[in-house]
């Protein structure tokens, strides 16, 4: 990926469609003051130079009846360690797991896990979390309420 520095209105596109993905380029171009056809070959270069991945949907978790968050501390045994890159790639299949990531610390990951409710919790605990190999301990964090969520970065 090749690293172009970003001006003012780059940056004010990110922020744009950070906040709305659906907008056209026309919609993004009339709020910064440039023409369509400008904005939008700035938004394909963004694109080409990876500062924009994809356009996703949010969904509400609730909504659609996941009611439990649970944030997992992962600690593997210290021969464990050597097998990093076996356990995130397990842990990439689950799909109640959201998001994992590798920490330095007192613990080897960090992963946030969506499930209805505590029982589906207790189930992907006991028959598939704790299964995998070289977890010495897990720390479950159940979130009680969610203050702020946001994917938009502080450009």
């Amino acid at each position: 990926m090749s690293k172009i520095d970003l001006d003012r209105i780059d940056k004010e596109i990110i922020r744009l469609l950070q906040q709305n993905a659906e907008l056209s380029a026309a919609a993004v171009g009339e709020q910064i003051g440039l023409s369509q056809s400008p904005c939008w070959r700035r938004i394909q270069r963004l694109k080409d130079d990876g500062y924009i991945q994809g356009q996703e949907m949010k969904f509400d978790r609730k909504k659609l009846g996941f009611d439990v968050m649970v944030f997992a501390q992962v600690k593997l045994t210290a021969h464990g360690r050597s097998k990093v890159p076996e356990f995130a790639e397990i842990i990439s299949h689950f799909p109640e797991v959201q998001e994992c990531h590798l920490v330095l610390g007192n613990i080897d990951f960090l992963l946030r896990i969506v499930v209805r409710d505590i029982e589906e919790y207790e189930r992907f605990f006991f028959k598939k979390l704790s299964h995998l190999p070289e977890i010495q301990e897990v720390h479950s964090n159940i979130v009680l309420s969610e203050i702020k969520y946001t994917t938009q970065l502080p450009v």
